[in-house]
Formats: C-alpha cells, sequence, structure tokens
C-alpha cells in the first residue's frame, strides 16, 4: 500500500504560479513510477504529467508544456508539480498518483496507476 497526500493548491490570478506537492508513504520511494492528473467539473481526467522511477524521464500534455514542470525528491519521498503562468483553463482537482515502475517508463494512463491522492484544488481567476 501507498499512501498520498497532496498539498498546495489555493487560488491564484492568471499568469501566477503555485506548486503542488504528493508526499508518499507506505513502499520505497525510489520503486514508484508518479504522475500529476487533473479534473475540471465536467471534463475527464486527464495526465498533466509524469515522471519516471529513475526520474529521468518526463511526460507533459501539451496543454501545460513550457509552463509545467514535474520533478521528485526521494530523500523526502515527495513529487511536486511546479506551475508557471497559470491559466482559467487550469482550474480543476489535481491529483498525485503512483505505481510501481520500470526505471526509465512514464505512465499516462490513468488505469495505469495503482494508488492516489485525495486531490488539491486549484483555482486560477482571470
Amino acid at each position: 500500500q501507498v499512501q498520498l497526500v497532496e498539498s498546495g493548491g489555493g487560488l491564484v490570478q492568471a499568469g501566477g504560479s503555485l506548486r503542488l506537492s504528493c508526499a508518499a508513504s507506505g513502499r520505497t520511494f525510489g520503486d514508484l513510477a508518479m504522475g500529476w492528473f487533473r479534473q475540471a467539473p465536467g471534463k475527464e481526467r486527464e495526465c498533466v504529467a509524469a515522471l519516471s522511477r529513475s526520474g529521468g524521464n518526463t511526460y507533459y500534455a501539451d496543454s501545460v508544456k513550457g509552463r509545467f514542470t514535474i520533478s521528485r525528491d526521494n530523500a523526502k519521498n515527495t513529487v511536486y508539480l511546479q506551475m508557471f503562468s497559470l491559466k482559467p483553463e487550469d482550474t480543476a482537482v489535481y491529483f498525485c498518483a503512483s505505481r510501481w515502475g520500470s526505471y526509465g517508463d512514464t505512465y499516462r494512463l490513468g488505469n495505469e496507476y495503482s494508488y492516489w491522492g485525495q486531490g488539491t484544488q486549484v483555482t486560477v481567476s482571470s
């Protein structure tokens, strides 16, 4: 079992920044591939960023490329999502997800993940 707890969401004006954190416990963090998903009202959940177990490979959705950065700190058992130049369309509940992963693989589909956090709300005002 892996427990994931997100933090860092909030209300920000368009053009602003936020950093989301996801603290993991229950399994060796270095074994885990990580992902950040979001779901806006009336929309399907989408993967915005994913990070391999090695930390060396990343995936970003086209909508966030160049604005979001996913990273991990294995010493703190934490994965981050740094978000810059936020737009109103980034408003959503953001979820952290994890799974055991091959060393260099990233995973982009929700059904590829085994563990989920409770989500944190990000609201971007225009």
